[in-house]
């Protein structure tokens, strides 16, 4: 893994705690969470995340 895929990779992982944590204090929903998710992939195509979140990579 380049550094660049592990600076993306990580940047994915902490945008989606935060989303995480709003979803578990009930500010979204599971529909705004899912969305949030899916712009967070597009944004930093991680390469990790993506293979175990179901997503294709391109």
């Amino acid at each position: 893994m380049s550094e660049q895929e592990f600076d993306r990779e990580m940047r994915y992982q902490a945008a989606v705690q935060i989303a995480d944590a709003l979803l578990k204090k009930g500010s979204i929903s599971e529909e705004e969470y899912h969305q949030i998710k899916t712009k967070l992939l597009e944004k930093y195509r991680p390469t990790l995340s993506t293979l175990l979140s179901g997503k294709p990579l391109i």
